[in-house]
């Protein structure tokens, strides 16, 4: 039976399952993109083709329009495990204007390496165009194609082998072993993750029959300091006193990767009540609980013993969240070490927006700054009453 082509909607994730119905699973932080705002021809024309398209038909229009493509496109099959080079461009410059991977994400070997291979073959501004089956899919492929019960511990086995084993030191050498890294599960999050680690940005995201599908534009670089964690301890780099960049520790409560996506989902999120994102789907289901008992700030105390944080203050700010404030509140905040509770818990209604948060920390760091015992003894006391009186949790 044909399946009917006919738009989706770009706030959720699509599939077909066996008895040939959607269904469909909650996705966060689509762009809407019109055709005349995509600036390469090549993209613009696949874009208006084969958006709404089976991933197959995609490939087969692919395949039966190469000759349309400028010499500065590649479309590549990508038959290696993409820790290859690619071939080089031949036209002036000898960089390409866009790359269309004609592989799912998910099933090659070594997908950073492949991203940041990409990237140092793209001019800047130029476009990747991908796609990848996320984990949410499989999980309700799995669940629509097995009874009930049976369903849920096929997804366990599954849920390990993909996402646990190739993780986890040891475990992930027999994973790679047998599996040669083909068909791994990513979740959404880390793939957007893993495309702006290597320097993309991406102008947008739809899924449609299944499949994730990304237009991603390299802004810069790919971030070649330190190395991505996906232990249960994520280490942090955060703005500490005096400026100085410090390692917070916290129990991991979003997916991998996602430290790389602040500003994306800021173009996309408003800030909630404890200056973080309003519904941020970074977060992960274990994660929701960590922050709802506070038990995800517990290795802070590495930080406080190494006499870079203290138990009240304000709290630690990513670089590009720092960036957001004034330069008033930036000069005033590194006079003081970060905090592990940090003053908006104090207040009896909690800011809203970000001047609110920056005037709640500008009268905590004003009044620690002339009485420190003093200021953190009141304020510790306040705000230990609104966790447990007014369940105020982390966030």
């Amino acid at each position: 039976m044909r399946r009917p082509l006919f738009p989706l909607d770009p706030l959720k994730e699509q599939t077909y399952l066996p008895s040939g119905n959607f269904v469909e699973v909650g996705s966060e932080g689509c762009d809407e993109l019109k055709a005349e705002e995509i600036e390469n021809a090549d993209v613009r024309m696949a874009f208006m083709k084969v958006e709404k398209e089976p991933i197959k038909q995609v490939y087969r229009w692919f395949g039966d329009h190469r000759g349309d493509f400028n010499p500065t496109s590649l479309l590549w099959g990508m038959k290696n495990n993409g820790g290859d080079p690619l071939p080089k461009c031949e036209a002036e410059g000898g960089l390409y204007e866009a790359i269309f991977v004609k592989r799912p994400l998910h099933t090659i070997y070594e997908l950073d390496k492949f991203l940041f291979n990409a990237n140092e073959n793209l001019v800047k501004g130029g476009y990747l165009v991908c796609c990848c089956r996320t984990s949410s899919v499989k999980k309700a492929v799995i669940y629509s194609r097995y009874p009930k019960g049976i369903n849920r511990l096929y997804y366990g086995f599954h849920y390990l082998w993909h996402r646990v084993f190739p993780k986890v030191a040891g475990l992930k050498n027999i994973y790679f072993a047998i599996t040669k890294g083909r068909n791994r599960t990513f979740h959404r999050v880390e793939i957007l993750g893993r495309l702006y680690h290597a320097g993309f940005e991406v102008v947008y995201e739809n899924t449609a029959y299944g499949e994730l599908r990304v237009i991603a534009r390299k802004a810069k670089e790919p971030v070649r300091e330190g190395i991505p964690s996906s232990s249960p301890i994520a280490k942090l780099r955060r703005v500490g006193k005096g400026g100085k960049m410090i390692t917070v520790f916290k129990f991991r409560t979003m997916y991998s990767y996602s430290e790389y996506l602040q500003e994306y989902v800021y173009q996309h999120r408003r800030l909630d009540k404890s200056g973080k994102f309003y519904h941020d789907y970074r977060v992960n289901t274990m994660g929701a609980f960590l922050r709802k008992t506070w038990l995800d700030e517990l290795p802070m105390v590495v930080n406080m013993l190494k006499g870079e944080m203290k138990l009240v203050g304000v709290r630690p700010l990513s670089r590009q969240f720092f960036s957001l404030y004034t330069p008033e509140m930036q000069e005033l905040r590194i006079k003081t070490k970060p905090g592990l509770l940090p003053p908006l818990y104090y207040e009896k209604v909690q800011p809203e927006t970000l001047e609110g948060i920056q005037e709640s920390e500008r009268r905590y760091i004003e009044a620690y700054l002339k009485h420190p015992f003093r200021t953190d003894w009141k304020y510790f006391w306040g705000i230990v009453g609104n966790i447990f009186l007014h369940h105020k949790h982390s966030h």
